[in-house]
């Protein structure tokens, strides 16, 4: 078989189309990629957000805690005197009967 330039020009044309497919799906791949990127980006910054303000409301509270059991801490050592200043007292009593 003889190929004339009319195959050869017929196969080229081919071939051209063949690759401005490729080059076609290849072009609407990587844009679905991209959108997907940026999605996909666009949902994690907010996750992140939220987990940010999670851990800043987190963080106030732990405050808020160690302020109240530095408070309950103090008045069980004002409670603690106190029964100690009981316990003298009745020595006392005791002592004067």
């Amino acid at each position: 078989m003889e190929y004339t330039s009319q195959d050869n020009f017929t196969d080229y044309g081919t071939k051209l189309r063949d690759l401005e497919e490729k080059i076609r799906l290849l072009k609407d791949r990587l844009l679905l990629v991209g959108k997907s990127l940026i999605e996909q980006r666009e949902k994690t910054l907010e996750e992140t957000n939220e987990i940010k303000k999670a851990i800043l409301k987190l963080s106030e509270e732990n405050l808020r805690m160690k302020e109240l059991l530095g408070r309950v801490s103090e008045q069980l050592s004002n409670s603690a005197r106190k029964e100690e200043l009981l316990i003298l007292q009745r020595q006392l009593d005791l002592l004067r009967e």
